[in-house]
């Protein structure tokens, strides 16, 4: 839903085992971030007081239906809560009380760096820090706002828009990207596009009427957030170093996907339709 933050998570097929894997991997890293997560005790305050009441009292079973709905509350404002994303092959995992961005970022920044690989069907993993309506002026006007933290002067930047579109067929690609850059290039005439090896990647991923925004650090370093892809050595990753220190880059060429990845892709949108 519009409003939402949270991660995009794309897969191959299984989506249960996704969100299984999804949930194991950020909690691992939630918790190193952001300490433990920290659950109520009402609930075991509420059995022991329970006891000393009898079953057929009324004050016993309004404090139980309470007890009950405060349970509930609390489940939907857990850390991490799957919600269903409208697409085939795509988990979104809600996120409350961390920025997903930097989330994402030290996950991959890790991966990278220890080159271990800790899922097997999770395939890319998008962080979303905004979410709007998938309607042109809706975008228009809530990315004026939600872009200026990298780009309004003095801050600024190079940057590339990737785009995605998924059950969804009244959204022009080329509009979209024309009109995001002009919004940047509005908020500071220094931020300039470089498709090769941008500072900043604005990641646009819309699903049916709702889409989704993030402004990602080492798109390319990062292979695109794949985390199959990432694990994998690659003497070009000695060039680099993620941006977690300093914004200098190397010059490094976007390489065009692989045929079997093409491939891969155009069966995913075939299941979609």
């Amino acid at each position: 839903e519009a409003g939402m933050r949270g991660i995009l998570i794309t897969c191959n097929m299984n989506e249960r085992k996704c969100v299984g894997e999804a949930y194991s991997l950020l909690g691992e890293y939630g918790d190193l971030l952001y300490g433990p997560e920290q659950f109520s005790d009402h609930e075991e305050r509420l059995s022991g007081s329970e006891r000393e009441e009898d079953e057929d009292d009324v004050e016993a079973a309004l404090k139980k239906e309470v007890g009950q709905i405060r349970a509930s509350t609390e489940q939907k404002l857990r850390r991490f809560q799957s919600v269903e994303s409208g697409a085939n092959n795509v988990v979104f995992i809600r996120t409350r009380g961390i920025e997903p961005e930097n989330l994402v970022h030290h996950i991959l920044k890790d991966m990278h760096a220890t080159k271990k690989k800790k899922t097997r069907v999770i395939l890319r993993m998008l962080p979303i820090s905004g979410t709007c309506k998938a309607f042109m002026e809706d975008m228009k006007k809530y990315t004026e706002t939600f872009f200026e933290p990298w780009f309004k002067a003095p801050n600024k930047g190079t940057f590339q828009i990737v785009y995605k579109a998924r059950n969804n067929s009244h959204m022009s690609r080329e509009e979209v990207i024309k009109e995001l850059a002009g919004i940047v290039g509005s908020l500071n005439p220094e931020n300039k596009v470089d498709l090769n090896n941008p500072q900043y990647t604005i990641v646009v991923e819309i699903i049916k009427n709702v889409c989704c925004l993030s402004v990602v650090r080492d798109y390319v370093l990062f292979r695109k957030y794949n985390l199959q892809e990432v694990v994998k050595s690659n003497k070009d990753d000695t060039q680099q170093n993620p941006s977690s220190l300093t914004e200098d880059q190397n010059s490094k060429v976007v390489k065009p996907e692989t045929e079997e990845e093409e491939k891969s892709s155009k069966e995913v949108k075939q299941e979609n339709k």
